[in-house]
């Protein structure tokens, strides 16, 4: 095992392994660390801890040091001064002509590089425009396009729920999520519905999935007979996650509501009974 401690270097962001010698940090601890291409100020998301050598990259990177007032108080002028070169680059896109929406811009803590996120439909010859930039700021430039995934995740919001989106506050990665989830989960198809505000499918059909899926494998399908306290019947609707079955009894009109316990004790009391009626027509020697 191996001790690493867990680093984000924006809220809700991918938790990043780093190596942290012998010190001791946690939880919010605000540190400069060494990342593949420049330092950067991060948080402590997971205090240390031991993982298998397996989960964690080849060359794990050290944490220098827990980050001092200096080093604080020049990460916000950082973001300060980003935040102004966020304008100027908007007025640069538009002198450019350029069919890009800028999302977000960061410098580097040792400000050796400005990186410039932005969405587009396409690709983007973007060539001049890092030329005006770098004659501007006077460093390196990278403009990193993303998807709408990622800009609802740096931008924020509310969703559909009322809630602030999950992607800008808790969840570290984007899960796949599929249409077949919604089905699952007996929702509405309509795609406004259950798009979130990037447009894609929300990130929450994949909370209760699992559930749904063993609960399908578990409960009877619609359409299959079933034996119920009253008699046999045919299952003409499903609540998965509270478990309970609609069938409609032969004889009926209208469908009554079973908990799948009961379903489930009916059937092997019909089974019980089947299997007693075989064995005494074998033992009946007249039968």
């Amino acid at each position: 095992m191996v001790e690493v401690v867990g680093i984000r270097f924006r809220p809700s962001g991918h938790v990043y392994y780093f190596a942290p010698g012998k010190e001791q940090y946690a939880y919010n601890d605000k540190v400069l660390v060494e990342t593949q291409q420049s330092k950067q100020i991060g948080t402590v998301a997971i205090p240390v801890r031991a993982v298998d050598p397996k989960d964690i990259p080849d060359e794990l990177k050290p944490v220098l040091n827990k980050a001092t007032p200096l080093e604080l108080e020049k990460e916000q002028q950082n973001s300060k001064d980003a935040d102004e070169a966020f304008s100027i680059a908007k007025k640069k896109i538009i002198a450019h002509n350029l069919e890009m929406k800028l999302i977000r811009v960061e410098y580097t803590f040792d400000r050796s590089k400005m990186i410039f996120y932005f969405t587009a439909d396409g690709r983007i010859d973007f060539r001049e425009l890092v030329k005006d930039l770098a004659a501007v700021f006077k460093t390196r430039i990278e403009l990193r396009q993303i998807g709408v995934r990622d800009e609802a995740k740096i931008l924020g919001g509310i969703g559909p729920c009322g809630r602030q989106l999950c992607c800008s506050t808790f969840l570290g990665d984007f899960m796949p999520v599929s249409i077949k989830m919604a089905k699952d989960q007996g929702l509405s198809l309509n795609p406004t519905k259950i798009s979130g505000l990037c447009g894609r499918l929300m990130c929450c059909l994949k909370y209760e999935n699992d559930e749904y899926e063993q609960a399908k494998k578990e409960l009877p399908d619609y359409g299959k007979e079933v034996y119920t306290p009253d008699g046999k019947g045919r299952v003409v609707g499903l609540n998965l996650l509270s478990r309970v079955v609609k069938v409609r009894v032969n004889g009926r009109e209208t469908a009554v509501e079973y908990e799948y316990e009961e379903i489930k004790e009916a059937t092997e009391r019909h089974e019980k009974t089947k299997a007693a009626v075989i064995t005494e027509q074998r033992d009946d020697p007249h039968g």
